[in-house]
């Protein structure tokens, strides 16, 4: 049984940084895809990071990039999104996603590319 949990959300000012995990089980990261995606109340959910299995490879939405970093630990089977310089847009709840085999680049953005998922975590960022 694949399950992916996440933690790490909380409240934070304008500004200031949070770290997410996601611990994955049931499936081995080195092997298969995984992204960070959110989702807002009323809105589609979007893409925010993502690594490929393998070597690792990153890739992030334009809206993150050089704000938030994606890394995994092979060991704890687990991911990360540090996330800094964050705004009152990064506001969501955010959810891990992962595939059975590597990430289809190209679409890896597309929610409907994705197996499992976490439960979500929020993010709140307010003054």
């Amino acid at each position: 049984q694949v399950q992916l949990v996440e933690s790490g959300g909380g409240l934070v000012q304008p500004g200031g940084s949070l770290r997410l995990s996601c611990v994955v089980s049931g499936i081995s990261l080195e092997y298969s895809g995984i992204g960070w995606f959110r989702q807002t109340r009323g809105k589609e959910r979007e893409g925010v990071s993502w690594m490929n299995g393998g070597k690792g490879s990153t890739f992030y939405a334009d809206s993150v990039k050089d704000r938030f970093t994606m890394s995994r630990d092979n060991a704890k089977n687990t991911v990360y999104l540090q996330m800094n310089s964050l705004k009152p847009e990064d506001t969501a709840v955010y959810y891990c996603a992962a595939r059975a085999t590597i990430l289809r680049i190209g679409v890896i953005d597309q929610v409907s590319e994705y197996d499992y998922w976490g439960q979500g975590t929020q993010v709140t960022v307010s003054s």
